[in-house]
């Protein structure tokens, strides 16, 4: 289990309360919505986000790759509207926020998170609630709903809690009538979902500092914010080198080597297991996150972890690039602390039956073997997290 921190226990021990006591109008219990859910996920132990990761950037694996197109196809509108309850009657143009997820989170250039984004903020246009605080409880079913589709997904969780918080938490909206709230909360919404999207780039020209002109940068499987930052770089001009480790099991870095070779970048591609044997010709440590924790450390692809180590004991600098809508509260405190992420692994040779196979596709990195997190919010420190989480939270 997770570590979170003690303003997020208490938040949940009273929702759990609440879900005991509440029920729809039909009589069932709210709790039924994420069971619902979860049933059209039939590959609950296999982590939708890594799924999802597969269908956009290319898997080598055919069963892991057929699941990542079950996954992404979309659900049908009946059983959809099944497991989405506004508080309206049920009708067949009742708006769905898990198809509207659905559609947004196809696109491989959009964040997992900011299609949760941009589909919560559908949920204020097309929402028939009359007061706000039917406004409010219909955005939190729709929040709690994108949520359980994949509980593995930090960015996910991440992004609808800010969500919330950036666009409900307002004492502006007391004062108006309804409609003019409700456009406010529209106009906070839209507005946030485009703050989101742009993390990406600003995050890439904050990154140009620290890329000098003859510098050798290792990076480890694909992210996109580290992609934009090395694309910023090579269309100013800046002459580096990329190192890309392969990224197994889904060799997720021979993706981000095809995509720094069309940038006329010096790139070569090295296994996992070369990480010590070139870190001797590496200026920096170039990584994503999937999640950036309490503590200012992160979590990511499986493999951070050791590179960091590495990197740190040859004294190499260790840059995080990541979005603010991946700063979760949670407080893991091991690699074993973590809610797992699984994903299929193909050795291409059987295995026998006796084999255990270790499956989990990601790691825990702590902060002392971090340099700096580039984000949107600014270039951070690892200790600088927690501060920045308060301020993004209350």
């Amino acid at each position: 289990m997770w570590h979170r921190s003690a303003s997020f226990v208490l938040e949940r021990n009273m929702a759990l309360q609440q879900k005991d006591t509440l029920t729809n109008s039909d009589g069932r219990p709210f709790s039924q919505e994420p069971t619902a859910m979860a049933a059209q996920n039939p590959g609950s132990n296999i982590s939708m986000y890594y799924q999802t990761r597969a269908a956009h950037h290319g898997v080598v694996t055919s069963d892991w790759l057929a699941q990542a197109q079950a996954a992404t196809s979309g659900l049908p509108e009946d059983s959809a509207s099944e497991s989405y309850a506004s508080g309206c009657e049920e009708d067949n143009k009742r708006f769905s926020v898990v198809a509207e997820f659905n559609n947004w989170r196809k696109q491989p250039e959009l964040a997992e998170a900011v299609a949760a984004i941009r589909a919560l903020a559908s949920v204020i246009r097309s929402s028939q609630a009359t007061t706000m605080m039917e406004l409010e409880i219909e955005l939190k079913k729709a929040s709690d709903l994108l949520k359980s589709w994949d509980t593995t997904s930090i960015s996910l969780a991440a992004g609808c809690d800010l969500f919330m918080r950036h666009v409900t938490r307002t004492s502006a909206v007391e004062y108006e009538d309804f409609n003019s709230a409700k456009s406010r909360l529209l106009e906070r919404a839209e507005k946030f979902g485009e703050i989101s999207y742009k993390a990406r780039r600003i995050i890439g020209m904050l990154c140009q500092d620290f890329i000098f002109d003859g510098c050798t940068i290792l990076v480890h499987g694909f992210s996109r914010v580290v992609l934009e930052a090395l694309k910023t770089a090579a269309h100013n001009n800046k002459l580096f080198r990329v190192l890309c480790t392969e990224g197994r099991p889904d060799r997720t870095g021979l993706r981000l080597s095809n995509e720094v070779a069309k940038l006329d970048v010096p790139v070569k591609l090295l296994i996992d297991s070369a990480v010590a044997y070139i870190m001797d010709e590496v200026d920096m440590v170039f990584v994503g996150a999937d999640g950036v924790v309490e503590s200012g450390g992160i979590i990511n692809m499986m493999g951070t972890y050791q590179i960091a180590l590495l990197a740190k004991s040859m004294n190499k600098p260790v840059y995080v690039a990541a979005e603010s809508y991946k700063f979760a509260r949670l407080y893991p405190l091991d690699q074993k602390d973590m809610v797992p992420a699984l994903r299929p692994i193909d050795f291409g040779v059987p295995i026998p039956s006796k084999v255990d196979v270790e499956t989990s596709a990601r790691d825990y990195t702590p902060p002392q073997y971090l340099t700096l997190l580039f984000t949107d919010l600014g270039v951070l420190s690892p200790s600088a997290v927690s501060d920045e989480l308060i301020r993004l939270y209350l």
